[in-house]
C-alpha cells in the first residue's frame, strides 16, 4: 500500500520537541538548508549546526528571521511590519523592499493554504499543490541558500499549477481514446489491465532466465499460455505489446544471417516490478509525446483499473521530467486556453510562469 505523505500540519511543530510553533519562544525559524526549529531548542544547540543535516548556521538563533508565513499558518498573527535579520539590513533599500514584499507574499500563501484545510470551504488545492506550497512557506528567505531554495520551491510549485490547470481543460471523455490512439500510431498496444498484466508476466516467464528467443516464438508462446483465459489474443496483438517493451529498450537484440534476431530480456527487467516499471513509463513518455496530460490517479485507472498505483505513476512521470518540461507545458497551456476560450483569462500567468521556468532546479 503507498505511504500517504505528510498533511501541511505536520510540519507547524518543532521537529526537536515535538511542540507547536507560535510566539516566543517557539516562534518557527526557518534554516537555509529548509529545515525548520522552534527558537527555543536552536537555541539550546550544542553544535551551530542543523541537527538533521549538519549544514552550519549562520549566526545566532536571536540573529535569525522568524519565519512568520509558519506562524500564520499556525494561526498566529505576524507583525505589522517584516522584521529584516541583520543579513537583510546590509542590503541596498530596494532589496530590502523586495524582501518586505516576499514575506508579506508568502503571508498571504499561508492564510490561503490555511483556508484550503477548512472543511466548511473544501479543499481548492490538491494534496500535491498543499505539499509543494508548504515547502515554499518553510524557506528561509534572509539567507542566500534559502532564497535560492525558495526560487526553486515557486518553480515547482508553478510547474504543478500548470499541469493541474490543463488537466481540467482536458476532455476525460476523449482522454482515453486519444492515449490509445498514441499508442497504436507506434505500433503499440495496450490490452486492459488484466490482460495487460498477464501478458508481461508471461514474457517474463519466458525470458527471466536469460534465454534469446526470437520474437515469433517469443509471441507464440504468449498467445498459448493465455487462449484458457483470454482466447481474444491474437498474435498480432501480443506483437505489439511486445514493440512496447522493445520500444523501452528492455531486450538485448542479437541478429543472425538469413534468420530472425533473437531477443533477450536485459538482466535489470529481469523481475516484474522493474519491467512493469519501464513498461510504464514507455506508455507515459507516448503520452507527453502525443501533448497528453494525465494525472497519477487517472494513469492508475488506465494501466491498473484502480488508484492503489498512484503514487507509483507519480513517482515515474517525476522521473520523466526534464528542465524543458515546464516551458513546453506553459506552451500547452496557451493552447488549451486558446480552445476553451480562456473565461478566467489565465493567460495573464504565461509571463511569470515563464520566469518561473527560467529557474534552474539543478544548480550545480
Amino acid at each position: 500500500m503507498p505511504i500517504q505523505a505528510p498533511h501541511w500540519t505536520d510540519y507547524l511543530n518543532c521537529p526537536v520537541c515535538c511542540r507547536e510553533f507560535g510566539p516566543s519562544p517557539h516562534s518557527p525559524i526557518s534554516l537555509g538548508c529548509g529545515h525548520t526549529f522552534c527558537e527555543q531548542c536552536l537555541t539550546n544547540l550544542n553544535r551551530k549546526h542543523c541537527p538533521f543535516d549538519q549544514t552550519q548556521i549562520q549566526g545566532e538563533p536571536e540573529e535569525l528571521a522568524i519565519n512568520t508565513a509558519l506562524l500564520q499558518l499556525a494561526g498566529y498573527t505576524p507583525p505589522p511590519q517584516p522584521v529584516h535579520p541583520r543579513s537583510i539590513q546590509a542590503l541596498s533599500e530596494t532589496d530590502q523592499q523586495s524582501y518586505d514584499v516576499i514575506i508579506r507574499s508568502l503571508e498571504h500563501l499561508a492564510i490561503d493554504l490555511k483556508l484550503c484545510g477548512n472543511n466548511s470551504i473544501g479543499n481548492r488545492l490538491s494534496r500535491p499543490m498543499q505539499r509543494k506550497l508548504v515547502t515554499l512557506l518553510q524557506c528561509a528567505i534572509s539567507d542566500e541558500d534559502g532564497r535560492g531554495r525558495a526560487a526553486r520551491a515557486a518553480r515547482s510549485l508553478g510547474e504543478r499549477s500548470v499541469t493541474e490547470i490543463i488537466l481540467q481543460h482536458q476532455n476525460p471523455q476523449q482522454l482515453s481514446a486519444n492515449l490509445w490512439a498514441a499508442v497504436r500510431a507506434r505500433g503499440c498496444q495496450f490490452l486492459g489491465p488484466a490482460m495487460q498484466e498477464e501478458v508481461l508476466k508471461l514474457i517474463l516467464l519466458a525470458l527471466e532466465d536469460g534465454s534469446p528467443l526470437s520474437r515469433k516464438v517469443l509471441v507464440m508462446f504468449v498467445v498459448q499460455r493465455l487462449e484458457g483465459d483470454f482466447p481474444q489474443a491474437s498474435k498480432t496483438s501480443i506483437g505489439h505489446v511486445v514493440q512496447l517493451l522493445y520500444r523501452a529498450s528492455c531486450f538485448k537484440v542479437s541478429k543472425r544471417v538469413c534468420d530472425s534476431s533473437l531477443m533477450q530480456l536485459k538482466e535489470e527487467f529481469r523481475t516484474y516490478e522493474s519491467l512493469r516499471r519501464e513498461h510504464d513509463a514507455q506508455i507515459v513518455q507516448i503520452a507527453t509525446e502525443a501533448g497528453l496530460r494525465i494525472a497519477p490517479d487517472q494513469w492508475s485507472a488506465l494501466l491498473y483499473g484502480d488508484t492503489a498505483h498512484k503514487s507509483h505513476m507519480q513517482s515515474i512521470i517525476d522521473k520523466l521530467q526534464t528542465p524543458l518540461s515546464f516551458a513546453q507545458s506553459i506552451q500547452e497551456l496557451c493552447i488549451a486556453l486558446q480552445r476553451s476560450g480562456d473565461p478566467c483569462n489565465l493567460v495573464v500567468m504565461t509571463l511569470p510562469l515563464d520566469r518561473l521556468a527560467s529557474v534552474d532546479p539543478n544548480p550545480g
